[in-house]
């Protein structure tokens, strides 16, 4: 009798918890946000949009991108914003190679250490060294061998970008510094034009309309740029330099395994389906999606090569 009693009471018990306890509702239940921490207009936003709308059909939630430009502190204070966000798979970050590898030294503690892990990567940056066809050098190696008699002026986005790094990186190998090298907001076919610059380290769509005036002289990408078949790339030059500025999908450790695999099995489809790569050939860009193993192994690798390139260039 109080085998049954005590059997009796248990059950009871657990009716009652499943009564005061809802089920777990499956993911997606509430509106997703996709964190890109720059202003919109780019590629990784203009990406992350597609892959929050194919999101957003597929599931049948409300999806959207959120911009959070972090100005002067780039994309990190956005970063940490995703870091702070409930590990459920409703907050998504969209972060450049710069977050997972940066991020936790530029002391935000929320960024140290590093709380995310790559859900894929989906994006390469077109980033190329670009100069003026009437410039009296066609390559990098005439570059070398002209900058070691003539100051050479660089223009870059920011000293501290992986494709500037690089850039300044790959002197150092050929055995040559720019004569000075500054900031600009735009990188175009009219600084080329006007002079202010010798060399550009900028994407090619943004001088795609001078294409025919411009020398590539090299690309900051693992692979040669389809629009400029014949320009190596820094990688090729020097395998210990092979880098390239990506855009990829994070989201914190402690977010489930199943919702990771419902966000990336989206993401794969929007990235490789036909409007993001007619952006693919239209910008010159690499769009395609790595895996989260890849994508883990590619940081490794990259984080090693950050290492080399600081050494190179005194940081």
């Amino acid at each position: 009798m109080k085998k049954l009693l005590s059997a009796g009471l248990a059950a009871a018990g657990l009716v009652a918890a499943a009564i005061l306890s809802p089920a777990q509702a499956e993911y997606p239940d509430k509106p997703v946000s996709f964190v890109v921490p720059f202003p919109p207009g780019d590629l990784e936003d203009v990406l992350t949009r597609i892959i929050a709308e194919e999101f957003q059909k597929t599931y049948g939630v409300a999806a959207a991108v959120v911009n959070k430009p972090g100005g002067g502190g780039g994309p990190f204070p956005g970063a940490a914003e995703v870091a702070r966000a409930k590990a459920d798979g409703s907050t998504v970050g969209s972060f450049v190679i710069g977050v997972p590898i940066v991020g936790p030294q530029v002391g935000i503690p929320e960024l140290n250490p590093n709380p995310f892990e790559p859900l894929g990567i989906f994006v390469t940056y077109p980033f190329v060294i670009a100069a003026s066809k009437d410039a009296p050098f066609k390559s990098m190696q005439d570059l070398a061998a002209h900058a070691k008699k003539n100051d050479v002026a660089l223009g870059h986005f920011g000293a501290f970008l992986i494709p500037t790094q690089v850039t300044m990186a790959i002197a150092k190998k050929m055995g040559f510094e720019y004569g000075s090298e500054a900031a600009f907001d735009a990188l175009d076919c009219n600084t080329l034009a006007s002079g202010d610059a010798d060399v550009i380290n900028t994407t090619i769509q943004l001088i795609l309309p001078c294409l025919d005036k411009v020398n590539i002289l090299a690309s900051v990408t693992g692979e040669r740029i389809k629009l400029v078949p014949n320009a190596p790339t820094v990688g090729e030059l020097d395998s210990s330099l092979n880098i390239a500025l990506w855009n990829g999908l994070f989201v914190h450790k402690d977010t489930p395994q199943d919702v990771r695999e419902k966000i990336s099995v989206v993401a794969k489809a929007a990235v490789m389906g036909a409007k993001a790569q007619r952006i693919a050939k239209d910008t010159g860009a690499a769009v395609y999606w790595t895996d989260a193993a890849a994508s883990t192994a590619q940081i490794a690798k990259d984080m090693a090569t950050v290492e080399t390139i600081n050494k190179l260039i005194g940081e």
